[in-house]
């Protein structure tokens, strides 16, 4: 998606949904600010989070991952869009 992420994540018992988001959000900047030959905020500060509790809404969060370029009108088919791979579908 070009303006936002979703990320499908599983937290292990050391790190917090917080720590993990931010060592995502600092590393990605990082990179892409150096790629870009850039400085500055890539990110908005602040996140929206969904706990999945049943593997049935795990699979229903991850198709809706999945399928969210199609959606968006950014292909006519999941199969287009280059980082659509994923067993959920």
């Amino acid at each position: 998606m070009p303006d936002h992420a979703h990320w499908l994540i599983q937290l292990g018992e050391k790190d917090t949904l917080s720590q993990v988001i931010n060592r995502i959000k600092s590393s990605s900047a990082r990179l892409a600010n150096h790629s870009l030959d850039r400085q500055g905020k890539l990110w908005q500060a602040a996140y929206y989070d969904h706990a999945v509790r049943a593997e049935e809404d795990l699979r229903n969060m991850a198709r809706y991952i999945v399928a969210n370029p199609l959606r968006a009108g950014l292909v006519q088919r999941i199969h287009d869009y280059p980082f659509w791979n994923a067993v959920w579908v």
